[in-house]
Order: C-alpha cells, then structure tokens, then sequence
C-alpha cells in the first residue's frame, strides 16, 4: 500500500485540516452558531466566581440570608443557562456534520470509481475501506469536538486570564508562570503523536484488509486448513497495532501528566500567596475566593489541551490519509469528453486505414505497454502489437500463459492505457472518445467472473442501458445457457449474496457472459468465457453464441480449440507480439507453437517443437471444420 512520503515532522496538522473547508463552507454559518453559542456558555461559568465574590465580601460578610439566597438564586440561574445553551450547540452541529460525512464518504466513493485499475492493483481493499469509515469517523468528531472546543477552550482562558489579572495582578501572573514550559511540552508531543498516530491508523487499515481477506476466502481457508495461520496472522498484527496504540496512550498520559501537574502547582502556589496577603490585610477574603474559583473553571480548559490536540493529530492524519486517495489522478476523460493525445513535434501523422473508417472494426497500431510500477529496464508487456479485427469479424486470440493476452484484451475499454501506439473502433482513437461512450460500445466479460451483492437480472442487466427489461433480460440468459436463474427460488429476482459465491463457478461464468451481450454490443471482448463450463453446457453456449458474434465485432481469448472454433480468424501472441495471424486450420498446418498450444499436450513452459517442412495441410470435417486429429479438439465437438 502506498504510503505517505513526507515526514511527519514536516507536515502541518492546520494547513491539513484546512483542506476540509470545502465540505465545511456549506454548513459553516451553523458551525460558526455553535462555536459563539459555546463559547458564551464556557464564558458563562466565569461569572460564577464574580458572584461568589460578591456573596463572600457582601451577603456572607453581613450576615444576610436574604443575600445569600439572592446569589445562591443567581448562581441556579446561570447553571441553567450554560446547560441549555450547551445543549443548543450540540443541536446545531448534529445534523449538518452528518452530512459533511454523508458528502465526503460519497465523494470518495465517486471518486474510486473513476480512478483506474492500476491503482486498485496497487492500493489493498482494506486500505481504502479504513479510509471510508474509520477515518471520516475520526473528522466528524473533530469538527463536532476537537475543532469547537479548540475555540471555546482558547477564548475561555483568555477571557478567565483579564478576569484573573483584573482581579489580583500579582496573583495572576503566579497562574501565567507556567505557561512556557506547557508550550514547549505540547510543541515536542505533537510531532511525536503525529508520527504514532499515522502508524496506527495505517495498521488498522492492515488489519482490515487481513479481515476482508479472510472472510473473503473462507472457502480456501477451510479447505486447506489454514485457520490457525490466519488466526496467528491476525494476532500478530493486532499485537503490533496494540504496542502502537500504548506508545500513543503514554505520549498522552506524557503531555496530561505536564499539563495538569504545572497548573495545579501554580493553584497551590497562589493559593499560599493569596491566604498570606488575606491574613496581612491586602486582599479581601470574597476577592481570594473568586481568584481560587476562576482558576479553578480553568482546569478544564487547561487540562483538555492534551486530548484535544491528541484528537486533532489523528484528525489531521484521517484527513492527510483522505486525501491521499481523493487525490489520485482519475482516469482522462472519466467524466465528460477524452483526451486526445498529441504527436511529438515533427512526427509523422499515423496512416489512416484503407478501408471506410465507418466499417474499420478493431485494430491495434503498432500497440505497445508496460505497467506503471514497472521498473524502468523491464521489458515491455506488449511491443509492437498490429492486429485487425475486421467488421462483423471474430478473432481469436491464443498464446501461452503470460504471453499478454488478458492485458491486450483490457486495453480495448480503456482499463489501462497503452504506453505507445494506438487503438482504433472503426477509424476513432479510443483515447479521443469519452470513457462513459466507449464502454456503451464495447462489452467485456472476463474469465474470472465478478458478482454483485444483487439480484441475477440486476447483475445481468448491468450491461446494458437503463431502458432494457425482461425481454432483453431473457434473451441474455438465452445466449448464455443461464436459464438456471429463472429455477432459482425467487427466479432472476433472487439475490446472489457477495461475490456470487452461492452460485457455482459455471453459472456464474455464464451470468457474466449473459451481462456481456445483454445491451448488443457493437464491439464485443470475451476473456476465455466459457473456461467454466462441461463439455454439454459449453457446446450449448457455442451454439447461442454463433448468433450474437454474427452481429458484432468480437475478440475472444481462447485456451480451447472448441473455443477457437467460435473464430474468424486466429491471431497467435507470443511474448507480447502478434506472431501469426491466420484461420485455424492454416495455422495450425503453418505455425508449430500453435499446433503445439492447441494439442494440449506438454507444459506451456516448455518450448514448441520445430516446425516440420512440407507439413501436410489438416483434413477437415464433413461439416468443413478443420480436423486436427487433437483429443481435446475432437471431444469439444
């Protein structure tokens, strides 16, 4: 998982945190409300002690309980409202950060759909989760808590500091005394809470993902027995986030240890200051009173500094931890028009295609890629790629693992970019299109089939536009042999539950096969798609099939040679290139590595055996398929 490249030390939490004020500034003027609401509750409890004073030298030192009675009635009185008025700042901040939540968690949400595949490849699932839930979390509290507080506790001991000075100078600077080194201590404990606190929330983000991961794989869990592994796996990382939860707890007990000690030995000691100078004469008793009580609704104030700031750290950090993801470069063109891209000054325009642009079909020129996070001197994943699909054609495309077939296939809607060379739909550059009008064109459907927590015909219907219903709904299910759905208890309105996995792997395959022609693509991507599939189902499938490929352009991966029958034409990748492009049976009469690939016999990491000169050309079959004499072939038909 990427992490953040920049120390601590050298990050600011405000000028972090004010990268919030865009979800802020809607809601501010109900912020701004409670922050001058609580700060005149705070500065309500500083009245108390003026009236004790007055009560001590006046209705106490006169012996008048009617006094006594007025300023015990007064005190009720202000008790009263600093309790409603708090009440009111908590009223007016409940909802409008609810919905700062609501806009960052679905800003995020918007923004992961548009960022592109590469970086889902790199960030773990449980990464991000963390950042959607616990983190915005932490930043509701804050700008409900720390961030209020902040202010009101700042503004509550400035006031109660004139209040102090005003009443005995002297006595107030012995309370200021202990101002620096509380300075100086909170400075150094910010730095190092920083630090921790992004640790631990990059392990609760861990321990997410090892949580996902094995719910996720149970079934690989349970089969192999490994729940002891994950179990000590999970342990161990737990441990670790404890030990870096208590270095946290003892940075605070730390900074709370120095910010309540030096307050409290400042109390004491104008507490021995002001009761001297009452015995001498030169303070009244009413005026010690109230200098001791102002201090003393001054503890809090002082005392939550430690926490609060602790509480802005790991908000800063949640915030830091955001915008990590939210500023990720989404994919161009993601949401409005593409991205056309621009020649070196001096080249050379690429040829335009001989035939009607109209009718060009699929065609890589000169097609070249290789992974972002690829190191510099590794070779490229495909160089060189020319290959044309014609109108109406489908070609296959073989190769042996690792030969680049799925990346090539990802290319054509865009889930990567290609590196060099360009991608055309007949005559237009993919990259000039918008993603949204490019993917309404192509259809995909991989070889490892991905469901949603949602009904089958919500799953299938995926791929088409909002306007398809039933009709389009069971034609789908028809191509792909699914017509298990409509037997499933609540027919395709059952729910599939998480990943499809109530489903086996063959239905699932077809499901998503179905999702790939439900809207009638123009063009048409299939990822070995029928893998899946027994012997009986998949020929059904084929058959189906046959008529939706009669209508589109499609590019279909195949290990199988009852699926490279499906084919056109046959276009071998090798290393990355396009080595041989050709029907079936010339290839295989011509080309020994794909002989070789289609005999099913051997390792794919063992080399092809040489081509033998004069080969004679394969006989067909009587219904004109060519006939390879291969088992595998032979036993698909």
């Amino acid at each position: 998982m990427p992490k953040s490249d920049a120390p601590a030390k050298d990050r600011s939490a405000v000028r972090t945190l004010l990268r919030l004020w865009p979800y802020v500034r809607p809601v501010r003027t109900r912020l701004i409300t409670a922050a001058v609401v609580a700060i005149v509750a705070s500065c309500t409890g500083l009245v108390f002690p003026l009236v004790l004073k007055w009560m001590v030298d006046g209705p106490v030192a006169d012996r008048d309980p009617t006094g006594v009675w007025l300023g015990a009635l007064l005190l009720l009185l202000l008790g009263v409202t600093e309790a409603l008025l708090f009440g009111l700042r908590r009223w007016l901040v409940a909802r409008p950060l609810a919905s700062v939540e609501a806009a960052m968690r679905a800003d995020l949400f918007r923004h992961l759909q548009r960022l592109p595949v590469a970086f889902h490849d790199r960030w773990a699932s449980g990464q991000l989760l963390s950042r959607g839930t616990t983190d915005l979390m932490l930043l509701r509290l804050f700008l409900a808590f720390p961030l209020t507080f902040l202010l009101v506790n700042g503004a509550t001991i400035v006031v109660g500091v004139i209040i102090l000075l005003g009443q005995d100078f002297a006595l107030g600077l012995v309370l200021l005394a202990p101002v620096v080194p509380m300075v100086v201590a909170t400075a150094y404990f910010e730095g190092r809470y920083a630090a921790v606190a992004r640790q631990a929330q990059d392990q609760v983000g861990d321990l997410t993902t090892v949580v996902e991961e094995s719910v996720l794989g149970i079934r690989i869990i349970k089969g192999f027995g490994r729940h002891r592994s994950q179990a000590r796996a999970f342990r161990e990382l737990s441990h670790t986030l404890r030990g870096t939860e208590m270095v946290k707890a003892r940075l605070l007990a730390a900074i709370w240890a120095v910010i309540v000690t030096l307050p409290e030995i400042a109390i004491g000691a104008a507490l021995v200051l002001g009761t001297v100078r009452v015995a001498d004469g030169g303070l009244s008793a009413g005026t010690l009173v109230a200098f001791l009580s102002t201090a003393l609704a001054l503890r809090w104030p002082v005392e939550s500094i430690g926490f609060l700031l602790a509480m802005s750290q790991e908000s800063a950090t949640a915030t830091e931890r955001y915008f990590e993801v939210m500023d990720a470069e989404p994919e161009s063109g993601a949401e409005g028009g593409g991205v056309r891209k621009e020649l070196p000054v001096g080249a050379a325009a690429p040829k335009e295609p001989a035939e009607s642009p109209a009718y060009d079909g699929l065609r890589f020129h000169d097609v070249e890629f290789r992974y972002p996070d690829a190191a510099a001197d590794a070779p490229a994943v495909l160089s060189h790629v020319d290959l044309h699909v014609r109108s109406g054609e489908t070609m296959a495309l073989v190769g042996a693992t690792g030969s680049g077939k799925t990346t090539l296939t990802a290319l054509v809607p865009r889930l990567h970019e290609v590196t060099g060379g360009r991608i055309t739909l007949d005559g237009e550059d993919i990259t000039a299109m918008d993603r949204a009008h490019l993917r309404t064109l192509v259809a995909v459907a991989f070889e490892e089939p991905t469901l949603f927590s949602a009904t089958v015909g919500e799953n299938v219907l995926m791929g088409a536009d909002e306007s398809a219903g039933d009709t389009e709904l069971a034609r789908a299910l028809d191509v792909a042999q699914a017509g298990f759905a409509h037997a499933l208890p609540q027919g395709t309105g059952t729910q599939v539950g998480e990943q499809g996995l109530s489903l086996s792997g063959g239905q699932r395959q077809r499901l998503a096969l179905a999702r790939a022609v439900v809207g009638r693509p123009r063009f048409l991507v299939l990822d070995d798609p029928l893998s899946a599939l027994d012997v009986h189902t998949e020929a059904l499938v084929e058959a189906a099939l046959r008529k939706v490929l009669a209508d589109t352009t499609a590019l279909i991966v195949a290990h199988r040679p009852s699926t490279v029958l499906l084919a056109d034409r046959v276009a071998l990748l090798s290393g990355g290139r396009v080595a041989a492009v050709g029907t079936h049976q010339e290839l295989l009469r011509d080309n020994a590595e794909y002989a070789w690939l289609m005999s099913g016999t051997g390792d794919t990491s063992d080399p092809p055996p040489a081509p033998t000169p004069g080969t004679p050309a394969a006989p067909t079959t009587p219904a004109g398929r060519p006939a390879t004499g291969h088992p595998a072939e032979e036993a698909a038909r």
